[in-house]
């Protein structure tokens, strides 16, 4: 029983440890020459001069498979991308809007007889769950956005200039 105990302490630590572990740090003018987002790996780069300088695990929206196509799908879009931008006052804390919907993503809802929505951001969290950390991470829960720690998206707010692009990959 007392190496149960100690195996299951030892394995919460480790959680917990993950969970609040200082995301990398992107230093004050630095260049960046675009974020690129791994669907299926659940990760953002945030990638300088040809090279991954920062990496964070990421949730997605609540049907993480397949491209947004429409309002309400719950889906996160796919393509190419900017930051067009900085939103202070979003309803979580802080957030980068992308430029979807593209001319293509109108034209895919138009196919469908919708419209393809909108407001499609990196953010953190919502006010009052920053203690969450990663935790978040083992669910996909936004509508169609990308979601990272608080002090995750402070660290590309200050980094990331409007018009980054952005990748998003399947």
């Amino acid at each position: 029983m007392r190496y149960a105990c100690t195996g299951l302490f030892s394995i919460v630590a480790i959680v917990a440890i993950w969970a609040y572990w200082p995301a990398p740090s992107l230093h004050d003018g630095v260049g960046i020459d675009r974020i690129v987002i791994d669907k299926s790996a659940r990760r953002l780069e945030v990638v300088s001069g040809g090279r991954v300088i920062a990496a964070y695990p990421i949730s997605l929206g609540r049907v993480p498979v397949g491209a947004k196509r429409e309002l309400g799908d719950g889906r996160t879009p796919e393509g190419d991308y900017v930051i067009d931008f900085h939103k202070r006052d979003s309803a979580f804390h802080r957030a980068l809007h992308i430029s979807y919907p593209a001319p293509r993503d109108v034209a895919a809802a138009d196919r469908l007889r919708s419209v393809p929505g909108g407001s499609i951001m990196i953010h953190g969290l919502k006010p009052g769950l920053a203690r969450v950390g990663r935790f978040h991470t083992l669910f996909d829960w936004t509508d169609g956005c990308i979601a990272v720690t608080n002090s995750e998206i402070d660290r590309l707010f200050r980094a990331v200039p409007d018009g980054t692009p952005i990748r998003i990959d399947a």
